[in-house]
């Protein structure tokens, strides 16, 4: 069995690629993407602190609409880069795999 040196795979695939100006934005949504699901779940979690109030009783709507505004805030707040995480994560992803 011979083991291939993977290295030198990457490197030329490294020097195939051609980073556009579609590419940098595809890579960017991308990048808001994981940085929205990151903040979707640790508003989640945040949530979960809060005590539960007996005076009033959560409807099934209600849950609904909590978890959609939630999600939806998480989208938001990626797209206006209020962590900085989409660009550290597009800016290691640029400097680790494309070559310029």
């Amino acid at each position: 069995m011979e083991i291939t040196n993977n290295y030198t795979n990457l490197d030329v695939l490294k020097s195939k690629v051609k980073n556009t100006k579609e590419d940098d934005k595809k890579l960017m949504k991308a990048c808001q993407d994981i940085e929205a699901e990151f903040l979707k779940i640790m508003l989640k979690e945040m949530k979960k602190t809060i005590p539960k109030d007996s005076l009033f009783e959560k409807s099934q709507g209600r849950e609904i609409f909590e978890d959609l505004y939630t999600e939806e805030l998480a989208v938001k707040s990626s797209k206006g880069s209020s962590l900085g995480l989409a660009k550290s994560i597009y800016d290691q992803f640029n400097k680790t795999y494309i070559k310029k």
